[in-house]
């Protein structure tokens, strides 16, 4: 018996970008009483969410002229940024720069490497510092404006564009039009920020929570207009304490901090009952998609995303010693100790 197939084609594999399925986690629907799905980002061909940014973000500049041929592209990343950008770099016979700060995965500096970009390492120091990643990247294209491009994914606007032209459209049509709520960490705020707009432009009634990891200052900022944070998260790229311009772009209703015993808790849980492996953002993107779903009541559909590959958070989410060395029980709270804890106000 013949079956049908789909053959998909591409000439490039920024191509292939975009255009990902929606997953429901048939585990966390049946515990809280809601649909909730995460958009499988790691699918994209540099396995996450950042490669659409860094696709539109490289086309805009190149419609406008300020990448051309033979330049090389400079960008300051925590790591997903960078390997997207490598990959749609090499798609397009560029070359790209990579600086980063020293102590994120290995699994993301090896990956910048594997697309064949240079990779530049920083000590990791405050914004206010010169020597910060984003400044170094800046000042290696102010230094040389006709050999560099620099990406700028905090304050180029193409990053947000990236959304609300594609992924935000995307989900309205896998999911009918029907979403009560979108959750999403923030890291630029491209992601909410393109997606928050075209939710609400057509979605009527849809709600966008922020999910926040402490040491990030955009909750507080959500609540009291500045940003003040305390403690500090294993997850990488998340979180900001300054207001950038892809993030003034973010129309949401509710933000809120989650710690991170609720993301090694949500990653068991899902891993051990579903087989998903998620990275350490995409793990608080569902926890915070589960506390919506507690204080919100049974019946919602939610959508979040999976934004990376698990594999590049091994070193240090699914590290037993890295997350000893920072008072993290892999057993501990259950998921089920998180939904107690989200029904009491948390």
């Amino acid at each position: 018996m013949k079956t049908k197939s789909a053959l998909i084609t591409a000439e490039r594999p920024m191509d292939l970008i975009g255009n990902t399925p929606l997953l429901k986690i048939q585990s966390l629907s049946k515990l809280t009483g809601c649909d909730i799905f995460v958009k499988c980002e790691f699918l994209n061909p540099g396995g996450s969410i950042k490669d659409r940014a860094a696709k539109q973000m490289v086309l805009d500049a190149m419609e406008h002229e300020r990448l051309k041929p033979g330049m090389t592209i400079v960008e300051g990343t925590a790591g997903n940024t960078g390997i997207g950008l490598a990959l749609v770099a090499k798609s397009l016979g560029l070359n790209m720069v990579a600086v980063m700060p020293k102590g994120q995965t290995l699994e993301k500096e090896r990956m910048i490497e594997l697309f064949g970009a240079k990779l530049v390492l920083v000590d990791p120091v405050p914004f206010a510092n010169e020597n910060h990643f984003y400044h170094t990247a800046r000042k290696i294209a102010d230094e040389n404006p006709d050999q560099y491009w620099w990406a700028n994914q905090f304050e180029n606007t193409s990053n947000m564009r990236a959304h609300y032209l594609h992924t935000g459209p995307e989900i309205v049509e896998q999911m009918n039009g029907k979403v009560d709520f979108f959750v999403s960490v923030a890291g630029t705020g491209g992601t909410i920020g393109g997606n928050s707009n075209y939710l609400k432009e057509n979605v009527p009634g849809v709600k966008v929570h922020l999910v926040d990891p402490e040491g990030s200052g955009l909750c507080h900022f959500f609540h009291h207009g500045e940003f003040k944070s305390q403690g500090s998260s294993l997850t990488e790229g998340i979180g900001i304490m300054r207001l950038v311009e892809n993030f003034k772009q973010a129309r949401v209703d509710d933000a809120f901090t989650l710690p991170d015993s609720d993301v090694v808790a949500i990653s068991r849980y899902v891993r051990d009952n579903d087989g998903l492996v998620l990275g350490s953002s995409s793990a608080l993107n569902v926890a915070g998609a589960v506390r919506t779903a507690v204080r919100a009541g049974a019946g919602k559909r939610i959508v979040t995303f999976a934004c990376d590959l698990g594999e590049r958070s091994f070193s240090k989410l699914y590290n037993p010693e890295f997350l000893s060395s920072k008072g993290l029980d892999s057993t501990s709270p259950t998921v089920e100790d998180l939904i107690k804890k989200y029904q009491t106000g948390l």
